[in-house]
Formats: structure tokens, C-alpha cells, sequence
């Protein structure tokens, strides 16, 4: 044989070798399974909290303002009726007595009843008071799916609700959105 002939050969088998393994390699391709089978599917959720305000009318009451600090009416008004209260009671002297005792008596019982309708006047008004509040919500996070592919179980996190089968690409579950088909 000549050299020609042996490189040949070695050529040729050389390309068998190449051939068969990517033929192997084409089969095994063509034997995955396209596949997984969906077991169970649970939807995940998540609390969301939203802060808001709420406001609410209240009516409030307040001590009214008062015009007469020194409460001098009911001093004044006390101190002449006391007076003339006690101008009635006794003679000379004791007149006079009992006329300036029922004056001063007068005086400090008007100042206390004045008093006592001031504390007790009140004003009512309506006012806005408002807090915050949190509102709890559930939104949807997304579906982890048990799936079997080649008899072993498996959990993927997915952001659709699948059907009854994934996809599976190059052995690997296919956790994608499938496409939408084109409107037309």
C-alpha cells in the first residue's frame, strides 16, 4: 500500500468516528423528553401594606372666651343685693355693720357665681382630626410548580399558572412566559 492509500484510510476513519459520535450526540438530542409533567401548582402570595389617610369630623367643645376676667359683674351685682340685704337686719350701728358684712358676703358669692357660668360656658365646633392608617392587600407573586421530568420530581418558581406540562430545552425546565400569539 502506498502513503496516499494509509492517509486514506486514516481520513476515512477519522470521519467515521466524527460521524458516528455526532450521531450519537443527534440521538441522544432527539431522545429528551420536550416535556415536564405539571404535579401540583400553588400560588404565592404577598401582603402589601398601603398607607393611607383617614380624616373624620369631630365636634370638639371649648371653654368660651371670657369677656369679664376679674368676674367685676357678679362682684358689683353680689355686693349691692348683699348690701341691701343687710341694711334690712338691725338699727344705728348695727346697721351699718350688717349692711357692709352683706356687701363683702354679696361681693364674694356674686364673684363665684359669675365664676361657676363662665366654667360652664362652652363652645362646640367642628373639627377635622385625621390619622394614618395601613391597608393589608394580597397580591400575586408568582406560582411554584412541582414538576416530574424523567421520574424525578422537581419545584420551579414561575411567574404564570402553566398547564398541565413546562417545556423542557436542553434537559432544563423552561420557566418563561409562553408567547402570546399576535392579534390580529
Amino acid at each position: 500500500m502506498d502513503k496516499s492509500m494509509i492517509k486514506g484510510i486514516a481520513v476515512g476513519g477519522l470521519a467515521m468516528v466524527v460521524l458516528g459520535a455526532s450521531g450519537v450526540t443527534g440521538y441522544r438530542t432527539l431522545m429528551q423528553p420536550k416535556e415536564a409533567e405539571v404535579v401540583a401548582v400553588k400560588e404565592v402570595m404577598e401582603t402589601v401594606v398601603t398607607p393611607r389617610e383617614h380624616c373624620e369630623n369631630v365636634q370638639v367643645q371649648r371653654q368660651a372666651p371670657v369677656k369679664d376676667q376679674n368676674r367685676l359683674a357678679g362682684t358689683a351685682i353680689g355686693g349691692i343685693a348683699g348690701g341691701l340685704l343687710g341694711s334690712t337686719i338691725g338699727k344705728g350701728s348695727g346697721n351699718t355693720v350688717a349692711t357692709v358684712a352683706g356687701a363683702v358676703a354679696g361681693g364674694y358669692a356674686g364673684n363665684q357665681v359669675q365664676k361657676n357660668m363662665q366654667q360652664k360656658d362652652v363652645v362646640t365646633s367642628v373639627e377635622q382630626r385625621c390619622r394614618t392608617v395601613n391597608e393589608k392587600s394580597q397580591k400575586l407573586k408568582g406560582y411554584d410548580v412541582t414538576y416530574r421530568l424523567e421520574g424525578k420530581d422537581g419545584t420551579v418558581r414561575t411567574s404564570f399558572k402553566p398547564g398541565a406540562t413546562l417545556p423542557v430545552k436542553d434537559g432544563q425546565v423552561v420557566t418563561t412566559p409562553p408567547a402570546q400569539p399576535a392579534k390580529s
